[in-house]
């Protein structure tokens, strides 16, 4: 008994031709399936509004100049690096299950969204973001007049 396996792939550029202005969505899909996933440190995405969202990142163990948040062409990087002193005593550990390794974690930002604050509390980093659209980009009715 044979079985044929076929595969079937999104045709872009055929869908390209009839979309309208998103071409940033198509580059933003082809930029994020090269992205390799990561899962350290653990985090939360969470979603208050449309509008308001926070990301929570555990950096338990860093100390305050050893987590860095920049913002830069709608790419939010959060970069936690351990400092270690050259004067501190050595030390033997009998069991070692408290992670201290150095990250970067990345998230693509969607259009005029901002970073709000940013704060560490309980060894939980809160972001607040906020999605602050220009009212002139704020999708409008347009009127529709009819001949009789």
């Amino acid at each position: 008994m044979t079985r044929e396996l076929t595969i079937r792939s999104l045709d872009i550029p055929s869908i390209h031709k009839i979309a309208v202005g998103f071409d940033n969505l198509f580059d933003e899909l082809n930029r994020l399936s090269s992205v390799q996933t990561q899962n350290y440190p653990p985090h939360n995405v969470i979603k208050h509004t449309d509008d308001r969202f926070t990301i929570e990142v555990a950096v338990a163990g860093f100390k305050e100049g050893e987590v860095a948040i920049t913002l830069e062409k709608n790419t939010l990087t959060i970069t936690g690096e351990k400092v270690i002193s050259l004067d501190a005593e050595p030390i033997e550990y009998v069991h070692r299950g408290i992670s201290s390794r150095s990250f970067v974690r990345q998230w693509p930002l969607a259009e005029y969204v901002e970073v709000i604050s940013a704060e560490i509390e309980d060894g939980i980093l809160s972001i607040e973001l906020e999605r602050k659209v220009p009212d002139e980009q704020k999708p409008k009715s347009i009127a529709i007049k009819y001949n009789k």
